[in-house]
């Protein structure tokens, strides 16, 4: 009966939305700068343009940390829709930009707000499940930046279409409808995301106490119970999977962003309007999300990282040697079916990379979990006991009850 629980859980913690809608706000400058961002508002000269989509990462970084000692002190069901309200209220905000300094003021802000949601997303996952239970959510939700993308690619080719529309341009339009849009999911988001299970009221008083002990065992105490110290953190950079994976890591987001942000002015290089540029942007995204299930499927399934890590990095190195070798416009089709490596192999590699050293699992086991309980052997473990009378008392619970949770 523990798998009915597991389902409902998933629908709750299920983080796929929400760092999709953050994504496709992220990036969504590249769609607007097809459209004449870069024109109007004077910035398409120098580097200007590139200024505004790195001064987003300055406040993303140094906020990263602070906002999950937020999280933690606030609920995260009310943390995590501020930080979702906030970035679409800005993304919103930046279609009404009028200079360089407004939107180099909108960047920085969205920067600020999005910090939360990548690590707290994490968190959130691991204060739910068990380590190995983990993994495959942290799969999907990788998977979420490919499929924002490929929906950032068909959303600007009709929003697009509305030009001139109460004198606005269409890029300013592409701001607004999703930004709005995503004002309008946090609201929803408010009263859906749970919070540590110790907090959730949607659980019985007997589902709390089988969750929590459940978790005990594999991770030592509850988030509620665990201060993360200095010598926490001071793990972290000891352990040298961690400080690999995140070269490794570093190595891999630089193209991956690379491609995010300026795919669609290659494709509108290839001699392609506005509005067909954006369609074409979005078949390497959906392939790249195709590509990624397919080979973590195999990957779970043979049980082996290594190759499934090195292979889409070879995949990615093919398609920038094709688009630095192959140049002219009557050769387009061989350009564009690059891209398609390209986005299949770094949007694959990253999360592949992650996972071949546990990166989420160790940064979050040290830092936030402070696992994990060292039991003697041969001697009986009272969490493993209270986890047995909590299942007991909870399934005999539920058979009365009846309620399935569909998955």
């Amino acid at each position: 009966m523990a798998v009915y629980l597991q389902c409902y859980e998933e629908k709750k913690t299920n983080p796929f939305c929400r760092y999709l809608l953050a994504f496709l706000d992220r990036v969504n400058i590249a769609n607007a700068n097809v459209f004449g961002l870069s024109e109007e508002l004077r910035i398409a000269g120098g580097n200007k343009y590139n200024i505004a989509l790195v001064i987003f990462f300055v406040p993303y970084i140094l906020f990263e940390v602070p906002s999950n000692i937020i999280l933690k002190m606030m609920k995260p069901r009310m943390w995590l829709s501020i930080c979702m309200f906030g970035f679409g209220l800005v993304t919103l905000l930046q279609g009404f930009v009028q200079n360089f300094s407004g939107l180099l003021a909108t960047r920085f802000f969205l920067g600020v707000f999005e910090a939360g949601m990548f690590p707290g997303a994490f968190y959130l996952i691991g204060m739910w499940y068990r380590r190995h239970e983990a993994q495959k959510r942290f799969s999907f939700f990788f998977s979420s930046t490919t499929l924002a993308g490929a929906f950032g690619g068909l959303l600007a080719s009709a929003i697009g279409k509305m030009e001139g529309i109460r004198g606005y341009r269409g890029w300013r339009w592409i701001f607004i409808l999703e930004g709005l849009l995503t004002v309008i999911v946090s609201f929803f988001f408010f009263f859906l995301l749970p919070n540590f299970p110790e907090e959730s009221k949607w659980l019985t008083e007997d589902e709390r106490a089988y969750v929590k002990a459940r978790l005990q065992v594999d991770q030592g105490k509850s988030a509620r119970e665990r201060p993360i110290a200095m010598r926490d953190v001071g793990r972290v950079f000891k352990d040298p999977k961690i400080i690999v994976g995140g070269f490794m890591y570093f190595g891999l987001i630089v193209p991956a962003y690379g491609y995010a942000y300026f795919s669609p002015t290659i494709i509108r290089n290839f001699g392609y309007s506005p509005i067909q540029t954006q369609l074409h942007s979005v078949p390497p995204w959906a392939a790249a999300f195709g590509f990624s299930m397919l080979v973590a499927y195999f990957s779970d399934r043979i049980k082996h990282r290594f190759f499934f890590t090195i292979f889409p990095i070879c995949v990615c190195i093919a398609g920038f040697a094709i688009l630095l070798t192959v140049q002219g416009k009557e050769h387009r089709d061989v350009q564009y079916a690059a891209l398609f490596l390209v986005a299949m192999g770094t949007f694959l590699s990253d999360k592949s990379s992650l996972e071949c050293t546990n990166l989420p699992r160790r940064i979050y086991g040290y830092a936030g979990h402070r696992v994990l309980v060292q039991h003697e052997p041969r001697r009986p473990s009272p969490s493993r006991h209270r986890i047995r009378v909590a299942s007991r008392l909870w399934k005999h619970r539920w058979d009365h009850r009846r309620v399935q949770f569909p998955c």
